[in-house]
């Protein structure tokens, strides 16, 4: 049996994936930023007025994430 290809997929199921896939990415940019914020706090990166603003934006990714998609399963 071959694997689906995207065009194969039923546009609920495309959509589902697609949101989960939104949904991960705004995670892990989330995680960074404040990854960052705290090697900036630590010393081990250069403070160049960082780490707030950078948790910050975790915080406005993860908001909207939340807002705009959902839970998965969802669509």
């Amino acid at each position: 049996m071959q694997p689906a290809t995207w065009n194969t997929l039923p546009e609920d199921l495309q959509l589902i994936l697609s949101r989960e896939a939104l949904r991960r990415a705004a995670e892990t940019l989330a995680e960074h930023a404040e990854l960052l914020a705290e090697e900036m706090d630590r010393g081990t990166l250069t403070d160049r007025g960082g780490p707030d603003a950078l948790r910050l934006f975790a915080a406005v990714v993860r908001a909207t994430n939340e807002d705009n998609f959902g839970p998965v399963g969802h669509a």
